[in-house]
């Protein structure tokens, strides 16, 4: 019973440590102490530490000299997990094309109304937005039928996450993804295989384009602020 509970407790600090994470709740350059965290959380140290070591485990924690802080990519890793989204969920159209699956018509019928009434209702920019979006993409490889494409997709979403949180989108942007993404489903149901792996890989590409930009761009504010003072 006690381990039930530990492990119980463990779960919990592990999503919502997930959680604050991927909301940027978390400060990026903050070291993740197990003290505070436990005193954040309300529990001791252990499940703290259980957390903090699955965290790691997924990449989403990286360790320094003086302990662990959130996951930080490089621009370089930024387009490496580009890449690595473009291959996974470009795979989940392949394999129906090659016939070694069909889709979930269902699934994406449910994700083209969701995003339809989006488009007549923009939603606002934040962190459910993000999800929204990542979801919608996880909908889509889910309905080609290999949950461990999806469960790697959830990885690299996991890892840039925190970055588009804190970049706030413009209203035509959003406007754009939310037509982007209608287009991808209709001809997804519409059985256009072809021409949908050729707007999906349009959409993620135009989407690593943008995310690259804005973190030069960020970069490029941060040398010139530490040029300045007071």
């Amino acid at each position: 019973m006690p381990r039930k509970g530990r492990n119980s407790l463990s779960e919990k600090v592990y999503r919502s440590l997930l959680r604050d994470l991927s909301a940027g709740v978390i400060v990026p350059s903050e070291r993740l102490a197990e003290e505070r965290l436990a005193d954040i959380y309300g529990v001791s140290r252990t499940p703290v530490r259980e957390a903090l070591a699955r965290l790691l485990a997924d990449g989403l924690l990286e360790r320094h000299a003086d302990g662990l802080y959130p996951y930080r990519p490089r621009l370089d890793q930024l387009a490496d997990l580009f890449e690595l989204r473009i291959i996974l969920e470009a795979r989940g159209i392949q394999r129906v094309i090659a016939g070694n699956s069909t889709h979930d018509l269902v699934a994406i019928q449910r994700e083209l109304d969701l995003w339809r009434t989006r488009l007549a209702d923009p939603p606002d920019p934040g962190p459910e937005l993000v999800v929204a979006d990542e979801q919608f993409h996880a909908t889509l490889l889910a309905a080609a039928g290999n949950a461990s494409l999806v469960e790697a997709l959830a990885t690299v979403h996991a890892r840039v996450r925190p970055l588009r949180a804190l970049d706030v989108p413009a209203a035509d942007r959003i406007a754009t993804m939310t037509t982007e993404h209608i287009r991808i489903a209709e001809h997804l149901l519409a059985g256009e295989l072809d021409t949908a792996l050729v707007a999906l890989l349009a959409h993620i590409t135009g989407s690593r384009d943008h995310v690259l930009a804005r973190a030069r761009q960020a970069l490029a504010f941060t040398r010139l602020g530490q040029a300045v003072r007071d």
